[in-house]
């Protein structure tokens, strides 16, 4: 093992823990090509470029990571200009998008918390370190050298299967509350119990989730129903008081009843099994673990109106998931397929036909000239 000093006011302090491959046991046939091509090109334009946070994470735990985040002291602007097949994004941080076909790599510029600072204000590795949410993602992977840098003892935390918080325990979840949901989906996801004071701290101020935005609920549920744990972390949301504020149609149905917990976590685990077989799951299919369970609940006559029965579980559904708001389409994918399930086809939209447009306007006849096709060409004229 090696450290990393730095020196303070004239004396040499420790800074990081640095694991050497025969320490960590990393392969690099697990990084991605591509995420190995992006760090290659930074350094080779005199930038600094590691892997970071869960991809760093899952290597260490000998998994494959769906994602591979990139950090780097290259500011936006220098990035973009390396990659043509980028795009800058964000409004109070920029990040850039890099893509490889439909695979898409997001690399940071190291972020500065100095004076409280949240906004676009770059900074150094050690300052950057001291933002991350929790020490298991905590981690940077020199890929040129294959070193793990550690500054916050998280490859010890990873090793004792414990989730444990970067950030101050008194501002952590103030600043954000979405973290208090990421740490027991790390927790539940890695099967890692939570320091038992985060833990309490959770259940504690579960209510800061209540004032958050539906579009940054609505991401996080996404990535739980993508997780291929999501039953695991439904109920370990359950426990800590955060499910509630997710889906709280759901939490109230599953206090009252057993019988419909019992299906809505029958539906999840049903979910978690095509997860883990297959990537390619859409996702108005995994949106049927959180409605299948609710839908024998909507009382509907039962008439020939298959379209009228569809539209009325269609609206019951939409409420019942609020505050989280999927694009419709797949909302409208999941109710058909649960529907189907119990025997209703819903018969597919009629497509109107195009309306022409012609010369500029929409609706107008075409000319008739243009249709009809002259029986007798005219004789030339010479």
């Amino acid at each position: 093992m090696l450290t990393r000093y730095t020196s303070s006011g004239g004396r040499v302090c420790k800074q990081a823990l640095i694991y050497t491959l025969e320490e960590h046991g990393i392969k690099r046939e697990n990084i991605d090509p591509d995420a190995l091509r992006i760090i290659e090109r930074l350094n080779s334009a005199g930038f600094k470029a590691y892997l970071v946070g869960g991809a760093v994470r899952d290597l260490l735990l000998h998994k494959i990571p769906k994602d591979f985040d990139i950090v780097t002291n290259a500011e936006p602007q220098k990035i973009k200009k390396l990659f043509r097949n980028s795009r800058i994004i964000g409004k109070r941080f920029r990040l850039v998008h890099i893509f490889f076909g439909p695979k898409i790599f997001e690399v940071s510029t190291f972020r500065s918390s100095k004076d409280g600072s949240v906004g676009n204000v770059f900074g150094t590795m050690d300052e950057d370190v001291m933002r991350r949410d929790f020490t298991l993602n905590a981690l940077y992977y020199d890929t040129a050298k294959q070193f793990i840098i550690d500054y916050v003892g998280g490859v010890k935390d990873i090793k004792k299967k414990i989730v444990r918080p970067v950030i101050s325990k008194k501002i952590i979840f103030k600043d954000d509350p979405v973290r208090m949901l990421r740490g027991v989906k790390y927790g539940a996801s890695s099967d890692f119990k939570l320091q038992s004071s985060l833990s309490r701290l959770i259940k504690k101020q579960a209510f800061l989730l209540e004032p958050v935005s539906p579009s940054r609920l609505t991401e996080e549920l996404i990535k739980i129903l993508n997780s291929g744990k999501a039953a695991r972390i439904i109920s370990a949301c359950s426990d800590h008081g955060l499910y509630m504020y997710l889906q709280p149609s759901a939490a109230d149905l599953m206090d009252s009843s057993k019988e419909f917990e019992k299906k809505y976590y029958d539906s999840l685990s049903e979910l978690d099994s095509i997860v883990s077989s297959s990537f390619e799951t859409r996702l108005g299919r995994k949106l049927t673990s959180l409605i299948d369970s609710f839908i024998d609940y909507i009382g509907f006559e039962e008439t020939g109106d298959v379209q009228g029965i569809y539209y009325k579980v269609y609206r019951e559904c939409r409420k019942f998931i609020l505050p989280i708001n999927p694009p419709r389409v797949e909302l409208e994918y999941a109710v058909k397929f649960c529907l189907k399930k119990r025997g209703y086809k819903i018969p597919a939209k009629k497509r109107k036909p195009p309306v022409p447009v012609v010369n500029g306007k929409q609706g107008a006849e075409l000319p008739k000239t243009s249709l009809e096709i002259p029986q007798k060409l005219p004789a030339p004229e010479f």
